[in-house]
């Protein structure tokens, strides 16, 4: 005669805590704030941007050049630095096993990973602001001595590109957060991130000679993260309208953490 064991019931034990979304964004923000890879990327991004300003501004001094674009012409280049940072807050949890310890604290994984991108986008868009400002700082003391300035008299020529190009970086660096959670893999993540930010654009202008027949192409580039950024930054002149730029990057931005979000929760950690 043999005997079967009682059933084994899991048991809630209420501790009176409950992990709120400050707390959590809290744990987030001490997680990017102690990676050594965080500030060594914001301050090669910060030399790279006033660098390159400051050689922009030097060099050119043509009809029809105004300062600004001095200033947030170098996101060409800081992007990187942005999409891989955004990458490797993500990746770096699952190479240590630290992505099994934050579901565990916070099983709701779509909370987990809103506070994720909140701090990594947050953080992006305060660095930026004040790396473009000394870009602004920099290139304003060049073109002064050739009787040029900024006219920050004109916010929307001024002050307006500065913060888009700001926002412009928080988006890079969510679409690293994106492909993180998707691949989970460092490499992968960077190398997704390069290829759509940096590879495809180039990529795109070989066929400016192809002829007509590829001109889809070309105009399907526009739509790319980099191209609808500079849309939006500098409006006069682009290639799109500023609300389509606007939206084209929040569809990146959405489109990649909603499908970050879908996978999340039905893949084990």
């Amino acid at each position: 005669m043999t005997t079967q064991a009682p059933a084994l019931t899991r048991q809630r034990v209420a501790t009176g805590h409950r992990l709120s979304f400050l707390r959590e964004v809290r744990g987030e923000w001490i997680k990017l704030a102690t990676l050594r890879s965080t500030w060594w990327s914001i301050a090669i991004a910060a030399v790279l941007t006033v660098g390159i300003a400051a050689l922009i501004a030097q060099a050119m001094n043509g009809p029809g050049f105004e300062p600004i674009q001095a200033v947030v012409m170098p996101i060409q280049f800081s992007m990187l630095l942005a999409g891989i940072l955004g990458a490797i807050s993500v990746t770096g949890e699952y190479s240590t096993g630290m992505i099994r310890s934050t579901l565990t604290a916070n099983p709701r994984r779509g909370s987990a990973l809103l506070a994720k991108a909140f701090v990594v986008a947050l953080f992006l868009f305060v660095s930026s602001l004040i790396v473009f400002s000394a870009a602004a700082v920099a290139v304003s003391l060049i073109v002064g001595a050739r009787d040029q300035s900024i006219d920050w008299s004109d916010p929307a020529g001024s002050i307006l590109p500065i913060v888009v190009a700001s926002l412009a970086m928080a988006v890079f660096a969510l679409i690293g957060v994106a492909f993180g959670f998707l691949l989970r893999s460092g490499a992968g993540a960077i190398a997704a991130t390069v290829g759509l930010l940096f590879v495809l654009p180039i990529v795109a202008t070989f066929f400016l000679m192809a002829g007509e027949s590829w001109a889809w192409v070309i105009d399907a580039s526009e739509y790319l993260p980099v191209a609808a950024a500079q849309s939006a930054i500098l409006p006069e002149g682009a290639a799109l309208e500023g609300p389509v730029a606007y939206l084209t990057l929040g569809a990146w931005t959405f489109g990649g953490l909603l499908l970050a979000w879908v996978l999340l929760r039905t893949r084990d950690a």
